[in-house]
């Protein structure tokens, strides 16, 4: 039960840099230096987090961090730049937990904690980046907040209960992974979109006319649904957004034939596989509507 709890620490604090690195170190030494909390002989190697002088270095990162999370963006940026350092701090963090185990132990332990502290890295970034659609910051400061209370709580967790804190990330991350795949297309999708709107309005990329041809990785999707062997009319590349029957975010074409004006296949792949469907054009109605990412 004891490597256990310490298992549940070591990840548990990694899951928790993960979201925020700064404030689970800075809040961590404070409650060590300032006798807020204990430490067991078996937690002793975290006394190190106490030092005064990595309680500043983290306090004043934490405080960059606070202002940061808040504008619109800049999150992201952040977020971006935290890629690498977040997962190596719950890393350290996690074989700070388990003292100097043999080296075998030592790397697993780094991979495990590192990957746990990416997962948690990319569900953050994710909700930041989806946030960031919308143009006003209220969310962000909300999700700031609402991100530094669950860190705060969930280092309150894995002190009282280790066992109960592993079990409830452990849970988290599964939930993160089976929807990864979503979450990812659409940070994707939001990323491409963002930098289409810095690279200027959209339609001065358009061409005059619209292509002939399907790029390869779609062709085949089309061929396969082409038994008739229909002309193409034109073909317009895309993002799906919402609606019924195609799912969003996914980066595919529209494709016309000649011989079926009135109805047009949209044709994409769905995690490596081919995704294609028919969209019938008769009493339905063509509109644009500007977004805060799209023309």
């Amino acid at each position: 039960m004891e490597k256990l709890n310490l298992l549940g620490v070591a990840l548990g604090l990694a899951c928790l840099a993960g979201i925020n690195l700064y404030l689970t170190v800075f809040a961590t030494g404070l409650a060590i230096h300032f006798h807020w909390i204990t430490l067991s002989p078996a937690y002793q190697s975290l006394e190190v987090l106490g030092d005064p002088v990595i309680i500043t270095v983290a306090g004043v990162l934490y405080f960059l961090e606070f202002l940061a999370d808040k504008i619109p963006w800049i999150d992201s940026a952040w977020d971006a730049v935290h890629t690498v350092i977040r997962p190596i701090g719950g890393a350290l963090l996690a074989i700070q937990v388990l003292g100097h185990p043999s080296p075998a132990l030592t790397v697993i332990i780094a991979l495990l904690a590192g990957g746990t502290s990416l997962v948690a890295h990319t569900a953050k970034a994710a909700t930041r980046l989806a946030s960031n659609t919308s143009p006003e910051p209220f969310s962000n400061i909300a999700l700031s907040f609402g991100e530094d209370l669950a860190v705060l709580g969930g280092l309150a967790l894995v002190h009282f209960n280790p066992m109960l804190a592993l079990s409830i990330f452990a849970a988290a991350i599964a939930a993160f992974l089976y929807f990864a795949p979503k979450i990812l297309r659409a940070m994707k999708a939001k990323i491409w979109l963002a930098l289409n709107k810095l690279n200027g309005p959209a339609n001065l990329n358009m061409p005059v006319k619209l292509p002939l041809m399907l790029p390869a990785r779609l062709a085949s999707v089309f061929s396969r649904q082409n038994v008739l062997g229909e002309t193409i009319a034109w073909v317009a590349p895309c993002l799906s957004g919402r609606g019924r029957r195609i799912p969003p975010n996914l980066f595919g074409a529209l494709v016309a034939t000649n011989e079926e004006p009135h109805k047009i296949l949209f044709v994409a792949r769905k995690n490596g596989r081919p995704f294609a469907q028919m969209i019938e054009l008769g009493g339905s109605m063509v509109a644009h509507e500007p977004k805060f990412l799209s023309e």
